[in-house]
């Protein structure tokens, strides 16, 4: 094989440096947690940041890189340190391509990634009441027993 074509193989097996990766679609992610706790629609933070909301959906799909002036405005705009966008992220993380990232990596692998819980945990606070708060949490987790419990039942009479 020439060297050239060699080269350019090569070089079209590794990953683009310049595309979204696996990093960008957690820093968008982290974006969308903030913005949704804080409450922001995606077009205030856009406004807030002179973008469209158009943009910051793609950043927080992961679909275009954060560059570092816009993620250090997203941290003053957002209220969080800039370290915040990179939690969760192992110090040996290897960025992998977007569109090559397994369904585990995704953020609707975890529950916790979903728009409901965000929201529940935002109107959870809102709940200025402390012994108001503990009620609900035990409120919640009786149903959710309740709810295992059905399900243990329902698999006793299958079997």
């Amino acid at each position: 094989m020439p060297r050239k074509a060699a080269a350019k193989s090569a070089k079209s097996d590794q990953h683009n440096p310049r595309g979204a990766s696996s990093v960008d679609a957690h820093v968008g992610l982290r974006v969308r947690q903030r913005r949704t706790l804080l409450g922001m629609s995606q077009t205030q933070l856009g406004e807030a940041l002179g973008l469209t909301f158009q943009q910051v959906q793609k950043y927080e799909r992961g679909f275009n890189r954060v560059g570092a002036s816009r993620l250090w405005e997203l941290s003053r705009v957002l209220g969080v340190p800039i370290t915040y966008f990179f939690e969760g992220l192992e110090p040996d993380t290897q960025p992998v391509p977007v569109r090559e990232m397994p369904e585990s990596m995704k953020a609707s692998a975890d529950p916790l990634n979903k728009r409901e819980t965000l929201e529940l945990v935002r109107a959870y606070y809102r709940i200025q009441d402390v012994a108001v708060r503990r009620r609900l949490c035990d409120l919640i987790r009786q149903i959710a027993g309740a709810a295992e419990a059905d399900l243990i039942d329902e698999t006793d009479q299958a079997a």
